[in-house]
């Protein structure tokens, strides 16, 4: 019977790159792979075909052969033809397999997937958002946090087992995890290996389980913890308490607790790095006489003088007034703005007197008035 094409056998175009025609292999060889087909006469043909498809087509000088010359490029004596490439040779490796237990735990789970089931594992991380205010993440403060986590069970601890009763090798894999079962087919003995199905692939059997972890090792608990935030955290900073998350499995180690800060914003000071920012009104009086005022800091209040002709908008630094650096390097700064507040509400008097500033030439109104004039002079140069 004329063989069919190679590229028909694995489902792939004669364009297929390299992973494509692997990817194809794969999911063949797990479907009509003898061993999990016991029952199917023909899996054994077809695996063979497919393994023959996929070793020609894997080896980019046997696919060139190929590709060029068909089925003719390997009718040669001893099964080679004009190249020296036989399909069937070596075939021990599967065609770019790394051997016999790598293409059967990827069939059956295999030892490696036994070993992963016994070995320690390390238990779940945990996440906790914390909401703070714009004092308690500049300044740093301790509080205690309560939230749900498992723990090594305390009356077995950890083993599963409850205390007196024997936690023995399993009879049927003898401790390995594993069973192997062997079978002989068109290429040879060929064993499989399975995860044990009485111990699940641990090695071990409980007789009596645990009766307060009824054999999980672990409980459920709700732990109080005391957590120290630093000063200058800010929203999007993430705190990492080593071993406070979920209990491990088998003598794992438990997992970390990360907790996500959120702060709250403040009604008069706004942050930006470790400086804070803020606005304090002034009157018109003494923005143009100057004055002392008293303007509020994280850590109190102090005293800033507003020399006289401030305008709106004018900005103040206080050094060292601003946010610790949550490294150790040193304090931000605190940055005033002025705002110059206009009176809306005047007596008749106040009304009085400004109008007689103003009949004295204290409107500004000359300096307005040079001001478009230089502004007009310059526009006039560019005409």
């Amino acid at each position: 019977m004329a063989k069919r094409d190679y590229y028909e056998v694995l489902g792939v175009s004669r364009d297929a790159s390299e992973e494509e025609i692997k990817k194809a292999y794969r999911r063949l060889a797990r479907r009509y792979h003898p061993d999990v087909n016991k029952d199917d006469p023909e899996a054994e043909a077809k695996f063979k075909e497919i393994s023959e498809a996929y070793k020609v087509l894997s080896d980019p000088k046997a696919r060139a052969q190929y590709d060029r010359f068909g089925h003719a490029a390997f009718d040669g004596a001893g099964g080679q033809g004009a190249g020296g490439f036989d399909p069937f040779g070596d075939f021990g490796g599967f065609g770019g397999f790394g051997g016999f237990d790598d293409i059967f735990d990827m069939f059956f789970g295999g030892a490696g997937e036994a070993r992963r089931r016994s070995a320690p594992r390390k238990g779940a991380d945990l996440r906790y958002d914390l909401e703070l205010s714009f004092e308690q993440a500049a300044f740093g403060f301790e509080t205690e946090i309560e939230l749900p986590r498992t723990e090594v069970c305390g009356h077995c601890h950890g083993s599963r087992a409850e205390p007196g009763t024997a936690v023995r090798d399993c009879p049927q894999c003898g401790g390995r995890g594993e069973v192997r079962e062997s079978r002989q087919t068109a290429f040879g003995r060929f064993v499989s290996v399975h995860p044990c199905p009485r111990c699940r692939g641990e090695g071990k059997v409980i007789e009596t389980p645990c009766r307060e972890c009824r054999g999980s090792g672990v409980v459920s608990r709700r732990r109080k913890i005391k957590v120290k935030i630093p000063a200058g955290v800010d929203s999007g900073f993430r705190l990492r308490l080593a071993g406070e998350g979920e209990a491990g499995e088998r003598g794992g180690p438990p997992g970390d607790l990360y907790i996500y800060i959120t702060v709250r914003e403040h009604e008069f000071f706004r942050r930006e790095g470790n400086d804070v920012h803020c606005e304090v009104p002034v009157s018109f009086v003494q923005a143009a006489l100057g004055d002392e005022i008293e303007v509020p800091t994280l850590s109190g209040t102090v005293k800033l003088k507003i020399p006289e002709g401030t305008q709106t908008g004018t900005r103040f630094r206080l050094r060292g007034q601003g946010i610790p650096d949550p490294r150790g390097y040193g304090r931000g700064d605190q940055y005033v703005s002025v705002r110059v507040v206009t009176p809306t509400r005047l007596t008749s008097r106040q009304k009085e007197l400004l109008r007689e500033f103003v009949r004295a030439g204290g409107d500004g109104a000359p300096e307005e008035k040079s001001f478009f004039g230089r502004v007009k002079d310059a526009l006039k140069g560019h005409a």
